[in-house]
């Protein structure tokens, strides 16, 4: 299978642009979706470019396993923690006892998933660089 990290981290810096979009629009159960889909993009491109399988969507697992690998702080990992919150319940209204997801998440919970996805793809494209 060839290498396309590049692609994989294309992809995550647009879907983190998007996720910026999604927050403007107040659509913030969108936003968080879109940021943790993105870096998890990010360190699969990690994978890719270190010739590594990476399965899942947990980013924590990923980056866990990464840890193994290169040095990766507390503060990413509870980032990574932090992201992961978002995979499931920004989407599916059962997650809740009542309600849908966009009453649930507000514009914080979007800014804080946004930022941690932008550290998270930083330190992924030291990684590539």
């Amino acid at each position: 299978m060839p290498e396309r990290s590049e692609d994989w981290m294309n992809q995550a810096e647009r879907d983190l642009k998007v996720a910026e979009e999604l927050m403007n629009d107040e659509s913030f159960e969108w936003s968080c979706f879109v940021a943790q889909q993105a870096t998890e993009k990010a360190v699969k491109a990690v994978f890719q470019k270190l010739n590594a399988v990476a399965w899942g969507h947990s980013v924590f697992d990923l980056m866990r396993i990464l840890s193994i690998r290169v040095v990766v702080n507390e503060r990413l990992l509870d980032c990574a923690r932090s992201l992961d919150k978002y995979y499931v319940p920004t989407r599916y209204p059962n997650s809740f006892e009542s309600g849908s997801p966009y009453e649930y998440f507000t514009r914080r919970d979007a800014e804080d998933a946004i930022v941690c996805s932008r550290r998270i793809i930083e330190f992924c494209k030291g990684i590539l660089a």
